[in-house]
């Protein structure tokens, strides 16, 4: 293999794992494919072979393929989440490449960004290598790397981008902080530039959110907790549109939440600044009022917000301002959580949870179609990040969810795959999942049940 180049040879070795399964031919009857990245929305079959999707057509022969009858059920591109914490390095008690990939395989994402904010950050070549030798050894799914923006992400120096792309990083944040300094910004984006890579910014004033716990406004006022005001998100938010603009460079723009924010985001978009933007569910599905309970499983950053929030950011979604929902995954120990809300740690677990949160509070409740839905839970994504992904075209890697959209469930602590359970869904009954699960052309979940 010595005659391929460093990525050619990652990609190969990518192409290598589970080669046996990838061998098999699977036969998909009678499901409803939705492709949005090619305009298909029909009743069909889908053939899988040497781990591709090879042929879509109605009325496809069965012999010498393991059948998978997926009547009333729908078969999509995996998902692909673009902002999770994977937490290895350093903090394998909370999460592991292991662990937080059979969670995403769970949720139907056969595809995750794992953020930098590890313990030491990837933030230098050798962290990534390791990290990726971690990956080929451990993971379920495909994991694609983030590396640090700046050194220690301590906001001060930006990191190498060269070298770190060398090492297979699809793009660069420091997420967990923003970056403060205006001239560092403006580096990391026009290096970002030069290397075909994208910032994320987790778009954070300090100086404003001080050190708020939760929403500022009435609520936090009579809850007696301190409050992070929006303009601590928005702010951000417009000084980091406004440097892309001056740098002519791509940003994407973390978990937005606030509906000053979005309308940013929409009049940037329209003025050609190449700005792209995510949410995550408990943004458009759940609100300020949750923190009454004390429960620091309503704790995250940004904060829960209002239900005019909720309703900018499910127009936002909409109308196309927001292009992604990802699920922001934050594990944390029962023991780092079960703390007085102030001194919990920020976050919650999402990838579980996402596909069934989004289906019930966008597609039952009418906001947009499941082919919409599909488009910012994978294709979106997958353009974004740069990664071939999202789509189910003939030769594409059969990367793929097939989902019951009127499977209703429970969802319990027990059942949860990743190594934390920090959220404030449990226990709730959830509608629409992921049965069926296929990884570059290998069985990984079947009937709800993991395959390894």
């Amino acid at each position: 293999m010595g005659s391929l180049s460093g990525w050619q040879y990652y990609i190969w070795q990518l192409t290598q794992r589970g080669s046996k399964k990838e061998s098999m031919k699977y036969l998909i009857k009678n499901g409803r494919v939705i492709d949005p990245a090619n305009k298909i929305d029909d009743i069909l079959d889908m053939l899988i072979s040497e781990g591709k999707v090879q042929r879509i057509e109605k009325g496809l022969p069965e012999g010498g393929c393991e059948i998978i009858d997926a009547k009333n059920l729908i078969i999509s591109p995996g998902l692909v989440d673009m902002h999770a914490h994977l937490r290895e390095p350093g903090r394998e008690d909370e999460e592991t490449v292991l662990t937080g990939t059979r969670a995403a395989i769970k949720g139907g994402f056969t595809s995750v960004a794992c953020m930098p904010n590890t313990e030491p950050p990837l933030d230098n070549p050798a962290i990534v290598r390791s990290l990726n030798e971690i990956i080929e050894k451990n993971a379920l799914a495909n994991v694609f790397v983030v590396g640090a923006i700046t050194e220690g992400r301590a906001g001060k120096r930006p990191t190498d981008f060269h070298k770190l792309k060398r090492e297979h990083i699809v793009a660069v944040s420091d997420d967990g902080s923003s970056v403060e300094d205006d001239l560092v910004i403006l580096e990391a984006l026009r290096q970002a530039k030069e290397e075909g890579l994208l910032v994320i910014e987790h778009c954070e004033d300090t100086k404003i959110s001080a050190n708020g716990v939760m929403n500022q406004g009435f609520v936090a006022t009579k809850l007696g907790l301190r409050g992070i005001p929006a303009g601590s998100e928005y702010e951000r938010v417009k000084r980091n549109i406004e440097l892309a603009k001056k740098e002519s460079s791509a940003i994407h723009i973390a978990h937005v939440s606030a509906k000053e924010s979005v309308e940013l985001i929409r009049k940037a978009k329209k003025s050609g600044i190449k700005v792209t933007a995510e949410t995550a569910p408990h943004y458009f599905s759940l609100t300020e009022e949750c923190c009454a309970s004390y429960d620091t499983n309503t704790k995250m950053n940004p904060p829960l917000r209002t239900k005019e929030d909720i309703e900018a950011i499910k127009m936002g979604l909409k109308d196309g301002t927001i292009n992604c929902i990802a699920t922001d995954h934050a594990p944390h120990t029962d023991n780092e959580k079960d703390v007085e809300f102030d001194f919990a740690p920020f976050g919650i677990i999402g990838l579980e949870t996402c596909l069934s949160l989004s289906a019930m509070e966008l597609v039952e409740k009418k906001i947009m179609s499941w082919s919409d839905l599909i488009i910012k839970m994978s294709v979106n994504p997958s353009k974004i990040l740069g990664i071939k992904r999202g789509t189910l075209k003939k030769g594409a890697v059969a990367d793929i969810a097939i989902i019951d959209p009127n499977k209703e469930y429970t969802y319990t602590k027990d059942s949860i795959e990743s190594k934390s359970k920090n959220s404030p869904f449990i226990n709730w009954v959830l509608k629409g999942k992921a049965v069926s699960v296929f990884v570059g052309g290998r069985l990984v979940m079947k009937d709800q049940e993991l395959c390894s």
